[in-house]
């Protein structure tokens, strides 16, 4: 453990007095919504909500995506998320000249790779929700995402995500720890994933983690770990980079939890040199003037820039800058361990199954 890693552990130990009241507030919270005083609504529309109990990196947005490619095969489906730090406020409905700026990062990321899926943003879902499906016609299925904490909405399909490195159940309130809502909220999921998991993960590690959960019998417990896809040009998908270990990469991210991304890189390149910017950072000219000088450093011929699919979109727009650099994406999904991924598929499609035979009186 570095000195820096050490100065942020101690020093979000002297935040324990903050933790506990926020603790507090978010019990109070919970209560008031469980005794009804605060009001939730369930649509009578099929809804999915992936979220975490946690803040950021747990990976909610390869979820999503695989739930995209999932559910579009069958019915027409849209996204609707908060969009973080992007300049607008408000609805927003993305077309064809919507920018990251406009909707986020991880709502454009969404609308370029699945271009037959509605990608909708508001603060306010409960108010957006009923605009989404008046500007969609047919639409089928919504998904929300990182909207787990807000409670105004009743999902018909809870998925909460967890990180394998740090499980909800061994959090704590921030700013000490990362919890964002209470351990016990957990017990509102349907399905619990447990995300980066090493691929090697045993039966025996699986059974120990799922006695540390605790899940109760109606739920589903589901565990993945990141599968690392091929680099595409950022302005070209075509021209792929097969990462060897004779690579030298330059990392280009803004995200939470760049960690299994370093020992990715770590595993399966030559050198690897890093760039860090915090998560949903929006680039500028003088950071891509510090990206140029860095590359330019390195001094192996075989060398390229690898970025996040997620910083991705932010960086595009900087054509006249990155035309000439070997820029690439990585892209990821999730990859279920122990053959589970057609269950887990399985409850997914079937509660949208169920929703619609009922509806039709079947």
């Amino acid at each position: 453990m570095n000195f820096n890693t050490l100065f942020l552990k101690s020093f979000r130990v002297l935040l324990l007095p903050f933790a506990i009241v926020y603790g507090w507030v978010i019990a109070l919270r919970n209560w008031l919504f469980n005794k009804q005083i605060l009001k939730s609504i369930q649509f009578q529309f099929p809804i999915i909500c992936v979220g975490n109990l946690s803040l950021g990196g747990t990976g909610k947005s390869p979820m999503v995506e695989h739930l995209l490619t999932l559910i579009a095969d069958n019915y027409k489906v849209a996204t609707l998320s908060r969009g973080y730090k992007r300049k607008t406020k408000g609805y927003a409905l993305a077309n064809k000249t919507t920018t990251a700026l406009e909707i986020g990062d991880e709502p454009m990321q969404f609308h370029i790779k699945h271009p037959n899926v509605s990608v909708a943003v508001c603060e306010r879902r409960i108010e957006a929700i009923p605009q989404l499906i008046q500007d969609i016609p047919n639409l089928q299925a919504i998904i929300l995402d990182d909207a787990f904490q807000h409670r105004e909405i009743i999902a018909g399909l809870n998925i909460i995500l967890t990180d394998y490195n740090n499980l909800y159940c061994d959090d704590i309130f921030f700013p000490t720890g990362d919890l964002r809502d209470e351990r016990k909220s957990a017990s509102r999921a349907d399905i619990i994933v447990v995300t980066k998991c090493p691929s090697d993960l045993t039966l025996q590690d699986k059974n120990d983690m799922i006695e540390k959960i605790y899940p109760a019998q109606n739920q589903s417990i589901f565990f993945t770990s990141i599968s690392y896809e091929t680099p595409y040009h950022i302005y070209n998908p075509n021209d792929q980079w097969i990462l060897t270990i004779k690579d030298e990469v330059l990392l280009v991210c803004g995200i939470a939890n760049p960690l299994p991304l370093k020992e990715y890189l770590h595993e399966n390149t030559h050198t690897y040199y890093q760039l860090s910017y915090s998560d949903h950072h929006i680039f500028s000219i003088e950071d891509l003037n510090e990206i140029r000088e860095k590359f330019d450093q390195i001094s192996e011929k075989r060398k390229i820039i690898l970025t996040t699919e997620k910083d991705a979109v932010r960086l595009v727009k900087y054509t006249e800058q990155l035309h000439d650099i070997p820029l690439y994406v990585l892209p990821i999904k999730p990859q279920f361990l122990f053959n589970e991924e057609q269950a887990f598929n399985k409850l997914v499609l079937d509660y949208l199954n169920q929703f619609y035979s009922k509806s039709n009186g079947n």
